[in-house]
């Protein structure tokens, strides 16, 4: 047995059969948009390139490469050299056994020995005589500064994070000769000052400076992790660098044991 109801020109037909009314109650109350629960502290991005994934959330932002054939090669030949280079061995793969056998540098060896094995490894990496002709053949100019710049942020960036060029004034002229790390990869992973200064930007600076005949001053800001590499201009002297005044992370985790700075 059915019954009518005409409302607003539409018609409601009502069963009197259990199962047809339990049917009709559904729809009645069943509103017209779904929500999807979702976590709202934590979100997902994707590069365009779909080499990094930046996962965020309320307190932290964890950075999660997807590294390709090359990347992985290439940290796989540099932590060798590394490894090589102070006789001491991990069993990791990958980013992580790079930043590995760096870490155990930073804890055996004091700041100065930790930058001469560094130079040493990063001379294992890189094969002299190529060096050697590049220094040759690129002197001191406007092109070269600005090669540089190009060749880091595309042959470097499996090393540093996504990075890019940028212009900035130079002897009276506008240059890119800048190299801006939007977030360093090994600054994150390392989330250790210390390591930075003395693993990455003394050695860096010289090994450039004293190879490819480069000067090259690295900026580091440990804010957002962030990172400027200026071809061309030389650093300042290690007493008036500001990066080796500051003051190691909280969660440093380079050191069982925490200092104020990592770097001495």
């Amino acid at each position: 047995m059915e019954a009518k109801l005409i409302v607003e020109n539409k018609t409601l037909i009502f069963s009197t059969g259990y199962g047809r009314r339990r049917d009709m109650q559904k729809q009645k109350h069943s509103p017209s948009i779904v929500a999807v629960a979702t976590r709202p502290a934590t979100t997902i991005t994707e590069n365009v390139d779909d080499r990094r994934r930046v996962t965020s959330s309320k307190n932290s932002t964890t950075t999660v490469y997807n590294d390709n054939w090359f990347d992985r090669l290439a940290t796989r030949h540099l932590s060798r050299s590394v490894q090589d280079t102070t006789g001491l061995r991990n069993n990791k793969d990958g980013y992580e056994g790079l930043v590995e056998a760096v870490r155990v540098v930073s804890k055996n060896f004091n700041p100065t020995q930790q930058s001469e094995l560094v130079i040493q490894a990063l001379d294992k990496a890189f094969p002299r005589p190529i060096l050697s002709l590049m220094r040759t053949m690129l002197s001191q100019s406007k092109f070269t500064r600005e090669f540089f710049a190009t060749f880091t942020t595309i042959f470097f960036a499996w090393l540093v994070g996504p990075c890019e060029v940028r212009e900035m004034e130079f002897d009276g002229s506008r240059e890119k000769n800048v190299v801006h790390i939007k977030k360093c990869r090994f600054l994150e992973e390392s989330n250790c000052v210390g390591m930075c200064i003395n693993l990455c930007k003394i050695p860096s600076q010289k090994f450039i400076n004293d190879s490819l005949g480069m000067p090259v001053n690295m900026v580091p800001n440990f804010d957002d992790m962030s990172c400027e590499m200026i071809f061309g201009q030389c650093p300042p002297a290690p007493e008036n660098d500001p990066a080796l005044g500051q003051p190691c992370y909280k969660l440093c985790k380079a050191k069982q044991k925490h200092s104020t700075n990592c770097s001495s």
